[in-house]
Protein backbone atom coordinates (compact mmCIF):
# COMPACT_ATOMS: atom_id res chain seq x y z
CA UNK A 1 0.00 0.00 0.00
CA UNK A 2 1.41 3.40 -0.95
CA UNK A 3 1.65 6.25 1.51
CA UNK A 4 -1.16 8.01 -0.36
CA UNK A 5 -3.38 4.93 -0.01
CA UNK A 6 -2.52 4.63 3.70
CA UNK A 7 -3.33 8.30 4.30
CA UNK A 8 -6.59 7.81 2.39
CA UNK A 9 -7.46 4.87 4.64
CA UNK A 10 -6.75 6.94 7.77
CA UNK A 11 -9.01 9.69 6.46
CA UNK A 12 -11.78 7.20 5.66
CA UNK A 13 -11.44 5.80 9.17
CA UNK A 14 -11.71 9.31 10.61
CA UNK A 15 -14.91 10.00 8.65
CA UNK A 16 -16.37 6.69 9.86
CA UNK A 17 -15.28 7.28 13.47
CA UNK A 18 -16.69 10.83 13.49
CA UNK A 19 -20.04 9.46 12.29
CA UNK A 20 -20.05 6.75 14.99
CA UNK A 21 -19.41 9.37 17.67
CA UNK A 22 -22.20 11.58 16.37
CA UNK A 23 -24.56 8.60 16.58
CA UNK A 24 -23.46 7.96 20.17
CA UNK A 25 -23.91 11.63 21.05
CA UNK A 26 -27.41 11.64 19.51
CA UNK A 27 -28.46 8.40 21.23
CA UNK A 28 -30.24 8.59 24.55
CA UNK A 29 -31.69 12.08 24.32
CA UNK A 30 -29.87 14.96 25.95
CA UNK A 31 -26.29 15.35 24.78
CA UNK A 32 -23.40 14.99 27.22
CA UNK A 33 -22.10 18.60 26.96
CA UNK A 34 -18.44 17.85 27.69
CA UNK A 35 -18.40 15.01 25.16
CA UNK A 36 -20.10 17.21 22.57
CA UNK A 37 -17.55 19.99 23.16
CA UNK A 38 -14.68 17.51 22.75
CA UNK A 39 -16.10 16.11 19.50
CA UNK A 40 -16.71 19.63 18.18
CA UNK A 41 -12.99 20.23 18.80
CA UNK A 42 -12.04 17.20 16.68
CA UNK A 43 -14.06 18.62 13.80
CA UNK A 44 -12.89 22.20 14.34
CA UNK A 45 -9.28 21.03 14.27
CA UNK A 46 -9.88 18.94 11.14
CA UNK A 47 -11.34 22.00 9.40
CA UNK A 48 -8.50 24.25 10.61
CA UNK A 49 -5.84 21.90 9.25
CA UNK A 50 -7.57 21.62 5.88
CA UNK A 51 -7.85 25.41 5.73
CA UNK A 52 -4.10 25.69 6.38
CA UNK A 53 -3.38 23.20 3.59
CA UNK A 54 -5.67 25.07 1.22
CA UNK A 55 -4.28 28.48 2.22
CA UNK A 56 -7.62 29.90 3.38
CA UNK A 57 -9.22 31.07 6.60
CA UNK A 58 -10.91 28.28 8.57
CA UNK A 59 -14.71 28.21 8.57
CA UNK A 60 -14.84 26.99 12.19
CA UNK A 61 -12.96 27.70 15.40
CA UNK A 62 -10.55 25.07 16.74
CA UNK A 63 -12.83 24.80 19.81
CA UNK A 64 -16.24 25.70 18.37
CA UNK A 65 -19.18 26.30 20.69
CA UNK A 66 -21.88 24.35 18.87
CA UNK A 67 -25.14 22.50 19.36
CA UNK A 68 -25.44 18.86 18.38
CA UNK A 69 -27.10 19.88 15.11
CA UNK A 70 -24.33 22.38 14.38
CA UNK A 71 -21.69 19.73 15.13
CA UNK A 72 -23.39 17.32 12.72
CA UNK A 73 -23.45 20.04 10.03
CA UNK A 74 -19.76 20.81 10.66
CA UNK A 75 -18.93 17.10 10.35
CA UNK A 76 -20.77 16.87 7.03
CA UNK A 77 -19.17 20.03 5.62
CA UNK A 78 -15.70 19.03 6.77
CA UNK A 79 -15.94 15.49 5.40
CA UNK A 80 -17.19 16.77 2.04
CA UNK A 81 -14.35 19.32 1.86
CA UNK A 82 -11.73 16.67 2.69
CA UNK A 83 -13.19 14.27 0.13
CA UNK A 84 -13.02 16.95 -2.59
CA UNK A 85 -9.46 17.85 -1.67
CA UNK A 86 -8.27 14.24 -1.22
CA UNK A 87 -9.55 13.48 -4.71
CA UNK A 88 -6.83 15.78 -6.06
CA UNK A 89 -3.99 14.65 -3.76
CA UNK A 90 -0.96 12.89 -5.23
CA UNK A 91 2.12 11.22 -3.71
CA UNK A 92 4.06 14.35 -4.66
CA UNK A 93 1.39 16.46 -2.96
CA UNK A 94 1.99 14.58 0.30
CA UNK A 95 5.56 15.86 0.26
CA UNK A 96 4.60 19.47 -0.46
CA UNK A 97 5.20 21.93 2.36
CA UNK A 98 2.64 24.20 4.00
CA UNK A 99 3.56 27.27 6.05
CA UNK A 100 0.95 28.26 8.62
CA UNK A 101 0.52 30.10 11.89
CA UNK A 102 -0.76 28.08 14.83
CA UNK A 103 -3.30 29.26 17.40
CA UNK A 104 -0.46 30.60 19.60
CA UNK A 105 0.76 32.84 16.76
CA UNK A 106 3.84 30.75 15.93
CA UNK A 107 4.76 30.07 12.30
CA UNK A 108 5.64 26.55 11.17
CA UNK A 109 6.21 24.69 7.92
CA UNK A 110 5.11 21.04 7.69
CA UNK A 111 4.60 18.52 4.93
CA UNK A 112 1.04 17.73 3.87
CA UNK A 113 1.70 14.10 4.82
CA UNK A 114 2.71 15.08 8.36
CA UNK A 115 -0.33 17.34 8.67
CA UNK A 116 -2.66 14.53 7.62
CA UNK A 117 -1.03 12.17 10.12
CA UNK A 118 -1.52 14.85 12.78
CA UNK A 119 -5.20 15.12 11.84
CA UNK A 120 -5.66 11.36 12.13
CA UNK A 121 -3.75 10.93 15.40
CA UNK A 122 -5.13 14.06 17.08
CA UNK A 123 -8.66 13.07 16.14
CA UNK A 124 -8.30 9.57 17.53
CA UNK A 125 -6.84 10.89 20.79
CA UNK A 126 -9.84 13.16 21.29
CA UNK A 127 -12.33 10.50 20.16
CA UNK A 128 -11.04 8.41 23.06
CA UNK A 129 -11.76 11.34 25.38
CA UNK A 130 -15.28 11.65 23.91
CA UNK A 131 -15.90 8.00 24.71
CA UNK A 132 -14.59 8.44 28.26
CA UNK A 133 -16.88 11.43 28.75
CA UNK A 134 -19.83 9.47 27.36
CA UNK A 135 -19.13 6.65 29.84
CA UNK A 136 -18.85 9.13 32.70
CA UNK A 137 -22.24 10.55 31.69
CA UNK A 138 -23.73 7.04 31.85
CA UNK A 139 -23.91 6.74 28.07
CA UNK A 140 -22.68 4.01 25.73
CA UNK A 141 -19.38 4.79 24.00
CA UNK A 142 -18.85 4.32 20.27
CA UNK A 143 -16.29 1.69 19.22
CA UNK A 144 -14.07 3.71 16.90
CA UNK A 145 -10.85 1.68 16.81
CA UNK A 146 -9.11 1.53 13.45
CA UNK A 147 -9.29 -2.27 13.50
CA UNK A 148 -13.06 -2.07 13.99
CA UNK A 149 -13.25 -0.02 10.80
CA UNK A 150 -10.94 -2.39 8.93
CA UNK A 151 -12.88 -5.48 10.04
CA UNK A 152 -16.29 -3.90 9.80
CA UNK A 153 -16.84 -5.25 13.32
CA UNK A 154 -16.09 -3.80 16.73
CA UNK A 155 -12.97 -4.88 18.58
CA UNK A 156 -13.37 -7.04 21.67
CA UNK A 157 -14.99 -5.36 24.65
CA UNK A 158 -15.31 -6.18 28.32
CA UNK A 159 -19.05 -5.55 28.06
CA UNK A 160 -21.85 -7.18 26.14
CA UNK A 161 -20.47 -8.25 22.71
CA UNK A 162 -23.91 -7.81 21.17
CA UNK A 163 -23.77 -4.10 22.00
CA UNK A 164 -20.34 -3.78 20.35
CA UNK A 165 -21.59 -5.57 17.21
CA UNK A 166 -24.69 -3.40 17.06
CA UNK A 167 -22.50 -0.29 17.05
CA UNK A 168 -20.93 -1.28 13.73
CA UNK A 169 -24.04 -2.64 12.03
CA UNK A 170 -25.04 -0.74 8.96
CA UNK A 171 -21.39 -0.06 8.11
CA UNK A 172 -21.53 0.52 4.33
CA UNK A 173 -17.95 -0.69 3.99
CA UNK A 174 -18.82 -4.24 5.07
CA UNK A 175 -15.37 -4.75 6.53
CA UNK A 176 -12.00 -4.49 4.85
CA UNK A 177 -10.12 -7.47 6.16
Amino acid sequence: MTLLERIGALCEHAFWADARLLEALEAGGEAAPEALREHAHVLGAEETWLARIEGRAPSAAVWPEASLGEVRALAERTEAAYRRWLGTLTEEGLRSRVTYTNSAGQEFTSSVGDILLQVALHGQYHRGKVNLLLRQAGRAPAPVDYIAWVRGAAAATAGDPRRARAATEGDPRGGRG
